[in-house]
């Protein structure tokens, strides 16, 4: 089941990402983020009342749940803003499967908690880091297709910006899904979790754009319909990704659901017709494989 979960979980990340490059684009990094995330919140508060599904929020538990779940909201902040930024001026095939790298550091901190590394393991780790590293690299010698290049001419920004931003979400998740396996979920239930980060991040997203004199309009059109799907679809892979942290090895269900980045380069491919030098396809290829063994 918990296998089950990681790969749904994916398939859910996956389109809802792709989805993110539109609106991230569209209506800017922040702005798409608190979109997102109050979708998210809204939905699932609906869904917990009628399920009565609060976890420790309101069993007795005391404080400690709703510190972990502000944790939690303030990490998946930071993590989400990076990413979306990375979506949004970066290359999808490229920063996609960088930003899925994060298992190698959960599974390092796994480690370091207490979990056994095997070699398999192992041999997964320095064969992501590898892969990224092949990504990141061959995107200097250019790549991008002629319509991606114009537009990241005309915007002033380039893919090196992309993967900047790409490997620090990957370093946030790493550290983030970690701290959900082993703290966050244990004390406050995997589903109040993700109430909790969606409240946490839809305070602060919302203040910061307050903050800058922004004012905070319901979406229409084709933006309102893309941030419906992100809210739909990433609080639902949230929703089983914790589900199956629950069931299964927390390093397992973390590499499973970082597969998500193969459903988002698909997409990419298939309707954006993005490209990639060989040398790049060579790295995708070596963090799948590292994530597989990561995943043994």
């Amino acid at each position: 089941m918990g296998f089950l979960l990681g790969l749904a979980t994916a398939l859910s990340w996956g389109t809802s990402d792709f989805l993110a490059r539109f609106a991230a684009r569209r209506a800017g990094t922040l702005r798409a983020t608190f979109y997102m995330q109050a979708t998210g919140f809204v939905l699932l508060s609906f869904a917990l009342y009628f399920l009565k599904a609060w976890g420790h929020l309101f069993d007795g538990s005391g404080w400690q749940p709703w510190a972990w779940g502000v944790v939690a909201g303030g990490m998946n902040v930071l993590c989400t803003l990076a990413f979306y930024q990375a979506f949004a001026v970066g290359k999808l095939s490229v920063v996609a499967p960088i930003s899925a790298s994060y298992p190698a550091l959960t599974t390092m901190l796994a480690v370091a908690s207490g979990e056994r590394l095997t070699g398999s393991r192992l041999g997964g780790i320095v064969l992501t880091i590898a892969g990224v590293v092949s990504v990141a690299m061959g995107e200097e010698g250019g790549g991008n297709s002629k319509a991606e290049g114009v537009a990241e001419r005309e915007a002033g920004r380039g893919s090196d910006t992309g993967i900047s931003w790409a490997l620090l979400a990957a370093g946030g998740f790493g550290v983030l899904f970690w701290v959900l396996g082993v703290r966050v979920v244990p004390h406050t239930g995997p589903y109040a979790t993700v109430w909790m980060i969606r409240l946490t991040s839809t305070i602060v997203t919302g203040a910061a754009l307050l903050g800058q004199g922004k004012r905070i309009v319901a979406p229409t059109g084709p933006l309102g319909w893309q941030v419906l799907g992100m809210g739909v679809l990433d609080t639902g892979a949230f929703l089983m990704n914790n589900r199956g942290l629950q069931i299964e090895q927390v390093s397992v269900v973390t590499v499973l659901s970082s597969l998500y980045s193969a459903v988002t380069i698909a997409l990419a491919a298939a309707m954006l017709r993005e490209h990639l030098r060989r040398v790049q396809w060579v790295g995708v290829a070596v963090i799948f494989a590292g994530i597989y063994l990561i995943s043994r």
